[in-house]
């Protein structure tokens, strides 16, 4: 069985940074993409970044770009996001997503029950 298992929110100032954590298992970690999505209150879900190990590819949405990477770690079945410069709208409850490919919002697994909640102050 697929899980996803986010964690490494809070809360922090405007400018400042945190790192998310998405812990996999039950599939074999290399062969597909993971994607991280967030929403909002009140707003829909949107992606804000993607990794897939199979070629090499990360991509990441407009308005994180420069200031979100993307890592992952094999051996651990674990993807990063480390956040820098963060804004007041980047607040959000932040998901990772299983998924076949970068280049689509469907996803394989998610689990959008749980998430972790990023608040940047202003």
């Amino acid at each position: 069985e697929m899980q996803t298992v986010e964690s490494g929110g809070g809360l922090v100032q405007a400018g400042g940074s945190l790192r998310l954590s998405c812990a996999t298992s039950g599939f074999l970690f290399d062969a597909y993409a993971i994607g991280w999505f967030r929403q909002a209150p009140g707003t829909g879900r949107e992606k804000v970044s993607c990794i897939d190990n199979r070629f090499n590819t990360t991509w990441y949405a407009d308005d994180v770009k420069g200031r979100f990477t993307i890592s992952s770690d094999s051996a651990e079945s674990t993807v990063s996001l480390q956040m820098n410069s963060l804004k007041p709208e980047d607040s959000a409850v932040y998901y990772c997503a299983v998924q076949l490919f970068c280049g689509t919002g469907q996803y394989v697994h998610a689990d959008w029950d749980q998430g972790t909640q990023v608040t940047v102050s202003s």
